[in-house]
This record gives structure tokens, sequence and C-alpha cells, in this order.
């Protein structure tokens, strides 16, 4: 499999790095495990001669020329974490250029990958439209509201499509990187994973701060911390839309183009944050956790953390030790 890594200015370090460790790490196993098969031929590609890391960092890039034909692209993530930082940084001249660039491999049938604030240039360049995406958890808001024709979901850690695939936050690369070696091998993902301490990790949900997301929004914030104050409460959209001084339908519509969920599922988001809070330090039983977040018993709590985080109480309470 050939593989280009597109490097450009102020790349986020670790997610370089981890991509190139893995596939080095699977090259190795397979000449030594595998009989040498199967390899992956990876590249550093750039649209400068010159790439300085976050860090500042000199990062060895190859030119883009017409000869060069690989079956990926994979575009890592830039250390621009904010709104406000990621915006310029999304107008840059030889940002600009890369997006253009991305265009051209899509059009020429070339695989396309990206993680976390990579996402965005994939998303910038209009590949994404009609499609589903995932990105960074944390600028889920800002990422929505941006590209209404991607269908967002950032509680998943990977999102396959016919353009190619795209990963969730900053250690996505990794998942990323092992998923493409799947592709090529399981045998050899679960090898290299073994080595590396590793899993492919299916959601991202588990990780997700409410509050950070409700900031996107002054009417969501709102609506974030009267939920907080009302969840051993039964939901009502009526009584949140008055108690905040707007319509019922003006909260609906916030929520989902903020969010991509609606008022009761991210009520229900914060019910599930408040329970883990509980299972780690509290010492409760389960039916009293699930009394202190608005349930009648642990059984429907049970199921709603299931459902929402693919664990169960006992392995909540064994992640948080």
């Amino acid at each position: 499999m050939r593989i280009s890594v597109l490097a450009l200015e102020g790349l986020f370090d670790s997610g370089l790095a981890v991509t190139l460790d893995a596939f080095a790490t699977a090259n190795s196993l397979a000449a030594k495990l595998l009989d040498g098969s199967p390899r992956f031929d990876v590249s550093i590609v750039g649209v400068r001669r010159k790439v300085k890391s976050a860090q500042g960092l000199i990062v060895p890039v190859k030119p883009i020329t017409p000869e060069l034909m690989p079956d990926w692209v994979i575009v890592p993530a830039l250390r621009s974490t904010t709104p406000a930082t990621l915006l310029p940084t999304l107008e840059r001249a030889d940002v600009r250029q890369a997006k253009t660039q991305l265009r051209e491999w899509y059009s020429a049938g070339i695989q396309l990958a990206a993680s976390c604030i990579g996402t965005f240039l994939l998303a910038d360049a209009g590949i994404l439209n009609g499609r589903e995406a995932t990105t960074t958890w944390s600028l889920a808001p800002f990422f929505r509201q941006r590209y209404p024709q991607v269908t967002l979901d950032e509680t998943r850690m990977l999102v396959p499509t016919d353009v190619g695939v795209t990963a969730g936050a900053a250690m996505g690369h990794l998942d990323l990187a092992l998923w493409l070696i799947r592709k090529a091998s399981p045998e050899l993902a679960t090898l290299v994973s073994r080595y590396l301490l590793a899993d492919i990790r299916s959601s991202q949900a588990f990780y997700i701060i409410p509050n950070h997301l409700a900031q996107a929004d002054p009417l969501v914030l709102r609506f974030e911390r009267w939920a907080r104050e009302h969840l051993q409460e039964g939901f009502s959209l009526q009584d949140a839309a008055k108690a905040l001084g707007t319509s019922a339908r003006s909260l609906q519509r916030r929520c989902q183009a903020v969010l991509g969920k609606s008022p009761l599922a991210y009520f229900q988001d914060l019910r599930v944050e408040r329970a883990q809070s509980l299972l780690h330090g509290s010492g409760l039983d389960v039916d009293a956790i699930a009394t202190e977040v608005g349930y009648v018993d642990g059984a429907t709590l049970r199921t709603l953390l299931r459902d929402r985080l693919g664990r169960g109480v006992r392995e909540l309470r064994s992640d948080l030790r």
C-alpha cells in the first residue's frame, strides 16, 4: 500500500509521529513475523519545500509531482485548536494550495484520510459534502455550523466513506493508522496494536465534555446550566424554554444546529456525565446513582450507559480508577 502523508506548516507533532511509527512498526513486524508481506510504502509530501511542525521541528518533505500516485493520502492535524486560530489557518496560502491538491487527488480516485483538525481541510475543500464524517469532538459545534452539508457524528472515532476515512481527536491518528493497517492485514493490525499497547476505539463518546460543547452558543450554554440544576427531574422542553425566556422551537433548533442533537438528548448526555462522576467517587450503588440523575432504577441507567458509552457499569468503574 502506497501512502503519502501531507505535511503542512504547524502540523501536530504527535499526530505525524504516531502515524509514521505505526506504519514503521507494521513494516518491521511484517518482515519478522509475516514473511515480509504486506508492506507500506510511506512518504511525507508537501506543497512547500520546508515545513516546520508546531513544536518548531523541521519535517523533511518530498515535492508533489504528477508521478506521485499513492493509494492513500493522509492529512494530519494542524495545531489550530480553536475557531479563532483555525479560521486564518484555513485561509493560509499553503493550506489553500493543499486543498486544491486534495481535490485533484480525489478527482484522480485516490483515497483520502484525515484525523482531528485535518478533517477540516477535507471539509473546506468540499470533498465531504453529502457524506458522513467525524472530527475532533472539541470543535464539533464549529464544524457543524461551518459545514452544514456534512453529516457530522463526533461520537464516532472512525467514519469510512467512498472518499476514504475521517478520524477523531488528536490520538485518533493512531486509530486511523491501525484502521489502514487492518485493511491490508487484520493479523498485522493485531500485532501492531499489541506492540504499541493500542486498540482501535470505536467511539469518542467516553471522552466528550458536554460543557465544552455548550460554550459554542450562549443559549445552549444557558440551557446546559439550567439542565444541570434539574437532572433529578423529568425533562420538559416547554419548562426549559420558559425558564430560559425562549421558545421551545428556538431551543430545539439551536441545540440541533450547535450540538447536532435535541435538548432531550443533550440532557441525557449530562445525566451520563454526572453518573460517570458518581460511579468514580461517590461510593453509591447503581440504584442510588440512578436516583441522583433522575432515573427510577439502576437498570435504566445501566442501559443508557451501555448505549451511550459502549461500556457497562463494571467497566466504567474500572476505567475511572
